[in-house]
């Protein structure tokens, strides 16, 4: 945490992401020192999205400026499933690879949920296989996988809140299997009172008055406002938003959240601002993934973060 506003903790992002990059790097070093083993990490991307480009982009280089053995693999819009699948099964079987990251969305012509459940869930770093997913849900969080938005979310709220929820009443709105549930999940194995809200739950605004910790997960620019706010709440912010802000020109946006963002502050105890919050904690946890992979992989003990 670092800057402190006339109300809201500004929960820094960066800065923790920055701690978990270095854990990471110094692991990595030791990991090829102690056993020749250079944690390896395999990007697919299917088509040209520019999104996708672009994340695709910033994984590769912060892979490099771990350490890592990093690989992509670039493929046209119409490579079919099957060419998908045996690349997937190819990287399965690579020891030099521990972790396998398949960018979404894929071309429509390709089942996403059969591609994913096609990597080895030992090296599915993103933690999208069912056998993760089933894990997490039992709680055994020592050989699952969790995916990296929650699990960069988990590690700011123990930032401000400790590792023990006891107590704590959390509401998570959205209830995606990449996001909600898992953040859910997570909430649940650290003790706290988990509320999951979503767009059939009646009156959303009185349930977030009652979270100790508050996780908008939910795709909607700015819809948790101030008033929906409990004074003193931890406010994770998860949505990555670009609305049009014409009084800067024509085709100018800017990025938002799923919470307004200056109303939320003043009531807040602690809060991520969007961009500089979970977004940097993604593409480390991805990070920290691999590398643990690769650890379990070497039979040594992965570092904690």
């Amino acid at each position: 945490m670092t800057a402190v506003t006339e109300t809201a903790t500004v929960i820094d992002g960066k800065a923790v992401a920055e701690s978990v990059v270095e854990t990471v790097k110094s692991a990595a070093a030791e990991l090829k020192q102690a056993a020749g083993v250079v944690p390896g990490i395999a990007v697919v991307i299917v088509g040209e999205d520019p999104a996708s480009q672009v994340y695709v982009a910033s994984k590769g280089k912060k892979a490099k400026e771990c350490g890592f053995h990093s690989v992509q693999h670039t493929l046209a819009e119409a490579t079919s499933e099957a060419d998908l699948l045996s690349l997937v099964e190819d990287l399965n079987n690579d020891p030099q690879i521990h972790g396998i990251l398949v960018q979404l969305p894929l071309p429509g012509h390709i089942d996403d949920g059969r591609v994913i459940q096609a990597i080895d869930p030992e090296k599915d770093v993103d933690g999208f296989h069912v056998i993760n997913a089933g894990k997490l849900t039992i709680g055994d969080m020592d050989t699952a996988f969790v995916p990296c938005t929650p699990a960069g979310s988990m590690l700011l709220i123990e930032r401000v809140r400790g590792k023990d929820l006891s107590g704590l009443n959390a509401v998570v709105v959205g209830r995606s299997n990449i996001v909600g549930k898992p953040m859910a999940s997570l909430l649940l194995a650290a003790n706290a009172t988990v509320t999951i809200c979503h767009s059939r739950t009646p009156d959303l605004p009185a349930t977030c008055r009652n979270a100790d910790i508050l996780v908008a997960a939910v795709g909607r620019p700015e819809m948790v406002r101030g008033d929906w706010v409990k004074p003193g709440a931890t406010v994770i912010d998860v949505g990555i938003n670009r609305i049009p802000v014409p009084e800067r020109g024509e085709g100018k946006t800017r990025l938002v959240g799923d919470v307004a963002y200056a109303e939320c502050a003043e009531v807040a105890g602690a809060i991520t601002p969007v961009p500089g919050g979970v977004g940097p904690m993604t593409i480390a946890m991805l990070m920290a993934n691999t590398l643990v992979s690769a650890c379990r992989h070497a039979g040594r003990t992965p570092p904690a973060f």
